[in-house]
């Protein structure tokens, strides 16, 4: 048996959930490996999300896509993630299965520029209220510096109340591993709104 690395693990949740015609999102496109990831699996008749702060991230993402033909089936929006609620069309807030969050800074990129526990948790818990039943979001958590090392111990915090009955809660990391290396939450719903 081969234990899967973090992002390969990731994938697999995603490819669970995530399915020809599904709505997806990626709440951090960065340099779009995950938004083209998830164009491949939601088809012609699916739709991708992505939000990123970044325009390097949005223009880098968009030329990925066009490459690849897949741009007809993603929206990039130049905003963070915790407008999700209000940017996805409420038509198709219900179909959403799954989402990728990748935490912490730009590969290559501005490294004060980074991700926020307050508006990740809001992303989250916007998701958790609109997806559909068995949708899974995943967040990879690179820890490794200090903003991340926040981020980390709030959204433990934060994830660990959720009521298990509603929402199932897995962590994956490697622990013999030295300089912090990123981990997963996934995040399944099963149900409805979980905090109701």
């Amino acid at each position: 048996m081969k234990l899967d690395g973090i992002l390969p693990f990731a994938r697999k949740l995603l490819q669970k959930s995530v399915q020809d015609g599904s709505i997806a999102i990626d709440a951090t496109i960065g340099n779009g490996n995950d938004t083209v990831f998830l164009a491949n699996l939601v088809g012609d008749s699916g739709h991708v999300f992505g939000f990123d702060i970044q325009k390097q991230a949005i223009n880098k993402t968009k030329e990925r896509l066009a490459k690849e033909k897949l741009l007809d089936r993603t929206t990039l929006f130049l905003q963070g993630h915790e407008h999700i609620s209000e940017l996805i069309p409420d038509d198709l807030q219900k179909r959403v299965s799954g989402a990728i969050f990748n935490l912490g800074y730009l590969p290559k990129g501005d490294k004060s520029i980074v991700t926020k526990p307050d508006t990740t948790i809001s992303a989250v818990e916007q998701l958790l209220k609109m997806m559909s039943s068995e949708g899974i979001i995943v967040l990879v958590i690179y820890h490794g510096h200090e903003e991340g090392a926040v981020e980390r111990d709030e959204l433990l915090h934060f994830v660990k109340k959720l009521d298990q009955s509603k929402v199932h809660v897995l962590q994956y990391q490697f622990i013999n591993q030295q300089n912090n290396p990123p981990f997963i939450i996934a995040l399944e719903k099963r149900g409805k709104d979980p905090f109701s």
